[in-house]
């Protein structure tokens, strides 16, 4: 089968779906890959590396009129009319997203996005939010270094101590736990929260203090618990106590870094302008959640701006940012799937009686197979 790779044209994405290391074992496997042209340059990997690994280089053209495509974001308007009825579409495709998923559909397009790969033991080997979520994490961190005016571990000079920075972490999923190991590593003194209490070892595990919201009904504990390693909308009645929480501490806080998301939903709200409006002047907030709304209301996608003094960053493709080792997650993620795919024999074939394999195939024969309400 012909595997294309086609150059990532979104603005500000910088990452590619396959590496020289994933190419290889695809090739093994008697494929032939053809990679387009500068397709991995933002990762650090040449046409010649690409070539040395045993793929063809060609044009965006030759890419997208492979039988299988391995894509990193969903194919533009102008990338779509380069794909081939018929042809196979696997990659991050948002699938909460129907317009999207329709218009694959409409071309013809047999398409499985990754982000709706079940959360169990299983498909980890292929969970594209997890590998990419844990270097939004890390990143988050060191771009709130970046803005805070001091430094973050506490420093004794000659010329006095520097107390270290206080750092307050909302929504601990692979983001929000990645985002602690990384600041414990850079001094801070950290506290995090999450809806949900199976969290709470794992965050001081890490070296941070659980901000403990206590549950009141039966409906907050059973909310609580989550769906498929996410978090539920919890309770107004819930909502209101953490709130009062988060506001206490991120009035403390130097930084804070949000991560709650809930899947096909706009982001949950936990830091109110109002509680921005008491932090302290020249404090930082990194909202993960930009790309659904925000967990913050002065958040503004892709931007960075200032209120009442606090820096306030909204972005969207932190991983993007590492784009060397984001690729090559991301890459084996992609190849996991393809295991479930083909056959011993390389041959394409659709198990729909494979959990995996039925959760991501989003359209097929023109036909939308998922769509969400």
């Amino acid at each position: 089968m012909i595997i294309g790779i086609p150059r990532e044209t979104a603005s500000g994405e910088s990452r590619v779906s396959a590496t020289p290391e994933t190419i290889r074992k695809i090739v093994n496997q008697g494929h032939r890959v053809m990679v387009q042209s500068c397709a991995g340059v933002r990762a650090g990997v040449t046409n010649k590396v690409y070539e040395a690994a045993g793929a063809t280089i060609g044009s965006a053209s030759d890419a997208f009129g492979a039988e299988l495509i391995l894509k990193v974001v969903a194919p533009s308007d102008s990338e779509l009319t380069l794909i081939k009825r018929g042809t196979v579409l696997v990659g991050m495709l948002n699938p909460f997203n129907n317009e999207t998923i329709a218009k694959l559909a409409e071309r013809g397009i047999t398409a499985f996005a990754l982000e709706a790969a079940p959360r169990t033991s299983r498909a980890q080997s292929l969970d594209v939010l997890s590998s990419q979520a844990n270097i939004a994490g890390y990143k988050a961190v060191l771009l709130a270094a970046h803005h805070y005016p001091r430094f973050m571990p506490m420093l004794m000079t000659a010329a006095g101590t520097v107390k270290a920075a206080r750092v307050l972490i909302l929504g601990a999923g692979v983001a929000g736990l990645q985002a602690i190991a990384t600041a414990k590593r850079l001094g801070a003194v950290i506290e995090a929260s999450d809806v949900r209490p199976a969290v709470k070892e794992q965050i001081e595990s890490l070296g941070a203090k659980f901000v403990d919201v206590p549950y009141e009904t039966d409906e907050e504990r059973e909310c609580a618990v989550g769906v498929g390693g996410y978090a539920r909308p919890m309770p107004a009645s819930w909502m209101q106590r953490q709130a009062q929480a988060v506001h206490e501490r991120a009035k403390q806080a130097d930084i804070v870094i949000t991560t709650a998301l809930i899947p096909g939903r706009k982001a949950p709200t936990l830091l109110s302008a109002e509680t921005v409006a008491q932090m302290k002047p020249g404090s930082v907030v990194i909202d993960l959640a930009a790309a659904q709304g925000g967990n913050c209301p002065l958040t503004v996608a892709d931007q960075v701006v200032i209120a009442n003094g606090v820096t306030i960053c909204g972005p969207t493709n932190l991983a993007g940012e590492v784009a060397a080792d984001a690729s090559a997650l991301y890459a084996r993620n992609l190849l996991d799937f393809l295991k479930l795919v083909f056959t011993k024999e390389g041959q394409f074939d659709v198990n729909l009686e494979d959990d995996i394999v039925a959760a991501c195939l989003m359209c097929r024969d023109g036909q939308v197979i998922r769509k969400n309400a």
